[in-house]
């Protein structure tokens, strides 16, 4: 497989991207843009309800960033015309049948021309409100894959989801779809209408009772928990990430169907430039309050493999499952765990090791040296409880975190990645492909990465102006 035909699979392709201000979304729209730039259009679905603030959107929270950078200093003058040219954003909202987008020529045009779409949009907060949960993460999907079915020659549909899917599971996880209704607890039943109309109860409750924002907040966050946890998944974000993999493995059709599940999604490894992130997420809240001199603990065990795999391989693997699909012309649905604990694994007491070594050589804290004062070496602890003080924290905050996080960080499963596996055969010994789209774990050096490439990024990028 020479680079050539990737490139050339992309060229001329017409793509919906949906929830195209998150962050894989972006570096996934980056790297098309960048390395096909005679893709003949991008949609870009935004949640937004005119023009006017979805035009604005696009400019500030997509190509506004400073991933874009190269392409900006590329293009010069130019770029604006170019994302003219080649970028349609749509205002929408994945929870409405048709997206909820109101222009019907737009959306006859893109039924027209839609060749592939990225399904991407997704609440990712684990402690998200059941009804704000289900409407994005399992009707989403729903309205997603609806949506294929009426483009007139979709060649491919693939949904973005989580490895974590699989709940606390242990040993190694296969790549295995989920069957509809299929619950975590032999013991339960899950009903994906049932859960609707359960929600739908509990908020006309809530309404009854004239309970005001907050306390609808609360309630619907716990009860998105509690059924999460009634039908084996530790928090309603992965529940509800998987109840959208069984409705769009159920309503295919014909559609071929490729399933990303990705691990813990951190900076970029190599592309466009290493070391970009947005935002704290997951496991670099840890890393961040560490270096601010916030905690020098958290719950965990050290001796688990840690998961986590930069976001560059993670949109590389998606165009080359794309790429190898259309030269296999396969309908059957292909799972593709996208991580890095069975080819090169990492434990937690080798970063909490590495979050030491980068700290002291890289203190972030303006008077570490002057008063003496000394990075004390962080632990990850098994048996650490929210009762342990520290002084930058009220307790509740703590607690809620550390419950968020603590599945993860005592998780014991190892994610089989045979299917991905295959993807890298494909591309084995094609020198230009391989660096292009590198998608192979064995080429991370976890020293080299986590200190100079990701801790750094995540001061540079994440802990400044938003850019």
């Amino acid at each position: 497989m020479e680079l050539e035909s990737v490139l050339h699979f992309l060229e001329n392709k017409t793509i919906l991207v949906t929830g195209a201000t998150g962050f894989l979304a972006k570096v996934f729209v980056e790297k098309i843009l960048r390395c096909q730039p005679n893709i003949k259009k991008l949609y870009l679905l935004l949640r937004a309800t005119d023009t006017e603030s979805v035009s604005h959107r696009l400019h500030h929270e997509v190509f506004g960033k400073k991933l874009f950078k190269i392409q900006r200093d590329k293009w010069g003058e130019k770029f604006s015309s170019f994302l003219s040219e080649k970028v349609v954003a749509v205002a929408g909202d994945v929870s409405l049948h048709n997206f909820g987008i109101k222009d019907q020529i737009l959306i006859e045009e893109m039924l027209e021309e839609i060749d592939i779409i990225v399904h991407s949009a997704a609440t990712t907060r684990l402690d998200e409100r059941f009804d704000v949960a289900m409407d994005t993460n399992t009707m989403g999907a729903y309205n997603a894959i609806n949506f294929a079915k009426m483009c007139h020659k979709i060649e491919f549909f693939l949904q973005v989801s989580t490895a974590y899917v699989c709940g606390e599971a242990k040993g190694q996880i296969p790549e295995k779809p989920f069957l509809m209704g299929q619950t975590l607890k032999s013991s339960s039943e899950l009903d994906i209408n049932l859960e609707k109309q359960l929600i739908k109860k509990k908020l006309s409750e809530l309404q009854s009772q004239n309970a005001n924002q907050e306390t609808i907040t609360s309630i619907m966050k716990e009860f998105g928990t509690i059924r999460a946890n009634l039908h084996g998944w530790p928090n309603t974000y992965v529940f509800t990430k998987a109840m959208g993999e069984m409705v769009v493995t159920n309503m295919k059709g014909n559609i071929p169907l490729i399933i990303t599940r990705p691990t813990v999604i951190i900076g970029t490894l190599s592309e466009p430039f290493p070391g970009w992130i947005e935002d704290v997420r997951t496991i670099d809240y840890v890393f961040v309050e560490y270096f601010k001199g916030a905690i020098t603990s958290f719950v965990g065990n050290p001796k688990i493999t840690a998961d986590l795999i930069p976001v560059d391989m993670v949109t590389n693997s998606m165009i080359i499952a794309m790429l190898v699909h259309s030269k296999n012309n396969t309908s059957n649905n292909l799972i593709y765990h996208i991580g890095t604990s069975l080819r090169n694994p990492i434990k937690l007491s080798e970063i909490q090791d590495l979050m030491h070594l980068y700290i002291t050589k890289n203190p972030w804290l303006k008077n570490y040296g002057k008063s003496g004062t000394l990075y004390e070496k962080f632990t990850f602890n098994p048996n650490y409880t929210e009762d342990l003080e520290f002084p930058h924290y009220k307790g509740s905050r703590l607690k809620r975190i550390m419950n968020m996080y603590r599945p993860y960080l005592h998780f014991e499963g190892i994610f089989d990645d045979k299917n991905t596996e295959k993807l890298r055969m494909a591309i084995k010994g094609v020198g230009s492909v391989e660096r292009k789209f590198n998608l192979d774990p064995k080429s991370i050096d976890w020293k080299e990465y986590l200190v100079n490439v990701h801790f750094p990024g995540l001061l540079k990028y994440s802990m400044q102006p938003k850019m």
